[in-house]
């Protein structure tokens, strides 16, 4: 057989190869499983510690853990503060229900602030014993703090699985010195890297996760993490929060999450979301969501919460996030379970519309966490 007929061969055989691919059925894109569904329970402590009670949909009195994991829960997140004036979610206060938590078989994230109060793109408060420190000293404070929590929560059996270096920190932590100013993010990637390092000395399979509020901007997203990625900062998991009543459109955040995934080649949470069960309030203190249906086709009922639930679910799944975390779902209006960590018993609760559990410590029956 001449080389001409081999040739010949092979042509026809690459045509019809390419005629089969092309009449076969395409196969969709498999969505990802929400492996981490997760609850933000940071206040939990202190309402049970009030004497909350919770009840799953029968009715029946129950551990709000309990409630939670019967719903899909598999993972928590804790805040914690260095010095807050409450006496709650510190490191005491971390360690103890860091215990309550693991033994119920739930994951465990620890979220750093930074600071002796609330973290959030729009303050990022030094803690007081911090006041004075420089980019330097703020370096070695950050290293061993972070490790400091980190191997107390290993030697009392209860390492976490992972870890966010900083809250919401859209422009930085720690400002001003670890605030992004002229998109120089030099001091910003040296406390990053201060606390990714000292997360892994104390324990190497515990997962870095950096957090930001960037759901509702692709170009912001990129902005901050291509800043930190060009400074040479590692972290493991990429962490957005997205409200929508403040964050946008749902096809916003499955562009954020698919383009963060294949962008920096990480997996994708979404380490809060909330939507309201109504428009009422159960105390003194503002709420910090108003009306009746905060994002179109969402009514702040029962069944409008679930959905928005349901929605955030489902699109972060579909972009190919593992997992979505509600924020504060337990924290229901208990008197002395204030949100100001400096006025605990005076404040109160601007969450007791988002909760998924009613005034009186009911559950929403309608939510669920879904794989």
């Amino acid at each position: 057989m001449t080389t001409y007929h081999l040739r010949r061969i092979r042509v026809t055989l690459l045509l019809t190869l390419a005629a089969l691919i092309a009449l076969a059925p395409a196969t969709p894109a498999r969505a990802a499983t929400l492996s981490m569904r997760g609850a933000d329970v940071s206040s939990l402590q202190r309402s049970l510690d009030l004497g909350a009670k919770y009840y799953n949909a029968s009715g029946t009195a129950a551990d709000p853990l309990d409630i939670l994991t019967g719903a899909g829960v598999n993972y928590t997140r804790l805040r914690i503060w260095n010095n807050p004036a409450s006496g709650y979610n510190n490191k005491a206060k971390v360690l103890a229900y860091a215990r309550t938590v693991k033994a119920k078989g739930l994951g465990l994230m620890i979220d750093f602030h930074y600071s002796d109060t609330w973290a959030d793109p729009g303050k990022q408060f030094k803690p007081a014993a911090w006041a004075s420190h420089g980019i330097a000293q703020l370096q070695t404070d950050v290293y061993n703090y972070t490790y400091d929590i980190c191997t107390s929560l290993k030697a009392q059996g209860t390492t976490p699985d992972s870890v966010q270096i900083g809250n919401e920190i859209n422009v930085g932590m720690l400002w001003n010195d670890g605030k992004v100013i002229n998109n120089d993010f030099t001091n910003l990637s040296l406390l990053l890297k201060a606390g990714y390092n000292a997360t892994k000395a104390c324990n190497s399979g515990t997962q870095v996760i950096i957090h930001t509020a960037d759901a509702d901007s692709l170009a912001n997203a990129r902005w901050f993490y291509d800043g930190i990625r060009a400074k040479g900062v590692p972290w493991d998991i990429t962490a957005l929060s997205y409200y929508c009543m403040w964050h946008g459109s749902l096809s916003t955040l499955s562009s954020v999450i698919t383009d963060a995934r294949t962008r920096y080649g990480k997996p994708v949470i979404v380490a809060e979301t909330a939507y309201p069960f109504t428009a009422n309030n159960a105390d003194s203190e503002p709420n910090a969501i108003n009306g009746s249906a905060p994002c179109s086709g969402y009514p702040a009922t029962w069944a409008g919460q679930a959905s928005n639930f349901t929605a955030v679910q489902n699109t972060a799944r579909g972009a190919g996030a593992i997992g979505v975390f509600y924020w504060e779902p337990t924290w229901y209006a208990i008197q002395g379970n204030g949100w100001d960590p400096a006025n605990i018993n005076g404040t109160g609760d601007q969450w007791d519309n988002m909760a998924t559990f009613n005034w009186t410590g009911g559950v929403n029956p309608n939510l669920r966490w879904t794989p």
